[in-house]
């Protein structure tokens, strides 16, 4: 079921272990607001409210949501937590341990140059979205944040602080909008004020939370169908590897990719690679190469077969036809490899995400997969390793990468939501 409104998890409702690790987050997080009570307890000041978006995976259709593809996906237990209390302007204080606070008054909406590629942009950015829609917030928030999802790992980190942004807007000005006109949000602070071209695939998998399939053919209403599957279950581990490496200063090379599959299509009248099929391709190489040249040819190449991994791989879910699905999954890693080249960027000595891949698949072979996570070019690998291989998996990584590096992820089955106590 995707959710219509964004849900109120309650606390009661989550395991033991899930509780405890909350009650010690929003115990610090408590601490940090602006007038805070020190000692008390979660909970014991009713004005405050707690929220929490999770990070999210990509399964499969690496860059395929920007030209209108398919894609796969899932929320996972990594999150942002946040602790919120109305104020009585229209101000959004954020603090967040390690980073400078961060003060918007969004009684003006216009974007700013000066905000690019920060917090403040996406604050901003989803306030005028509201404004738009001509439901403006009155009030502000002051805001304490806690992550689990770091950054720059490829689980999505500014997609989870955009809908626990969302969240808070939507749960203060009793606005009752769906988890996916949230993500449309998200997107548009992304894209229009923070200044990077992203498609639509973070948000939704963060807001929708599970696993999830979206075809993107018409982006303002996209298709997703919600899919239960727990690999735990078949004792697969998923998880990914951190190389050690950042993708946060790689907006220009995450940029050409869109954009050169954008400058295929227009080859043949169209607007995104969705509208053009491998026979054009074919038929067209030599044009194409002349005019976009050979990289976006291979990244147009990727895309046409890309695009139909997703609803491959969630057939062979349905039919727990595991081997049939590791097999997509290696085949999608290699194309994003060989064709989307978004495996590294700049420094040719600096190839972590390639050292990553080289050492999974000469360890998992054909009982695992690996390939690269969300957007490459840095940052970490993803991979399923049979649970009795996984200590023996993550020291080799460690012995590469780092203590530390290998890190497994658990769906998680809600998105962006409210957490209550009862």
């Amino acid at each position: 079921m995707i959710p219509q409104k964004i849900p109120h998890i309650r606390r009661a409702d989550l395991s033991v272990t899930a509780q405890k690790n909350l009650d010690a987050r929003l115990r610090r997080l408590v601490s940090r607001l602006p007038g805070s009570i020190p000692g008390k307890m979660p909970g014991s000041q009713a004005e405050l409210h707690y929220f929490s978006s999770p990070g999210r995976t990509e399964l499969g259709g690496n860059h395929t949501d920007h030209n209108h593809g398919c894609v796969l996906a899932a929320s996972v237990d990594l999150d942002m937590l946040a602790v919120a209390r109305a104020r009585a302007d229209r101000i959004v204080t954020v603090t967040s341990e390690g980073y400078d606070p961060i003060i918007v008054d969004f009684s003006d909406s216009a974007a700013r140059m000066h905000e690019q590629g920060t917090p403040a942009a996406i604050i901003r950015g989803l306030a005028a979205w509201l404004e738009r829609r001509s439901t403006p917030l009155r009030r502000g928030f002051d805001i304490a944040i806690d992550s689990e999802v770091p950054a720059g790992s490829g689980l999505s980190s500014s997609a989870a602080f955009e809908l626990l942004i969302a969240a808070i807007f939507d749960d203060f000005g009793g606005l009752g909008l769906s988890p996916v006109e949230w993500a449309i949000a998200g997107q548009f602070a992304e894209n229009e004020y923070f200044g990077k071209p992203c498609g639509l695939m973070d948000q939704i998998a963060c807001a929708v939370g599970g696993i999830v399939s979206i075809d993107f053919a018409e982006p303002a209403q996209p298709l997703i169908s919600s899919i239960a599957y727990d690999f735990a279950s078949r004792n697969l581990a998923l998880a990914i590897v951190d190389t050690g490496s950042n993708h946060e200063d790689l907006t220009r090379e995450y940029a050409a990719i869109p954009n050169e599959m954008k400058e295929v299509a227009a080859i043949f009248g169209k607007q995104t690679m969705r509208e053009v099929e491998k026979a054009d391709l074919v038929a067209r190489a030599a044009k194409i190469r002349a005019q976009c040249g050979d990289r976006a040819f291979l990244r147009a190449w990727h895309f046409v077969h890309e695009t139909a991994r997703p609803a491959l791989m969630q057939d062979a879910l349905e039919r727990n036809d595991l081997a049939s699905y590791l097999s997509l999954v290696r085949e999608s890693g290699r194309s994003s490899w060989m064709y989307l080249q978004n495996i590294h960027a700049g420094d040719p000595r600096q190839q972590s995400l390639a050292v990553a891949l080289a050492l999974s698949e000469d360890f998992l072979g054909s009982e695992g997969a690996w390939r690269v996570h969300g957007g490459g070019f840095a940052g970490t690998i993803q991979v399923y390793v049979p649970e009795p291989e996984f200590p023996a998996f993550s020291g080799r990584m460690e012995a590469v990468f780092g203590r530390g590096c290998v890190r497994r992820l658990n769906i998680r089955p809600f998105g962006m939501c409210r957490i209550i106590e009862d």
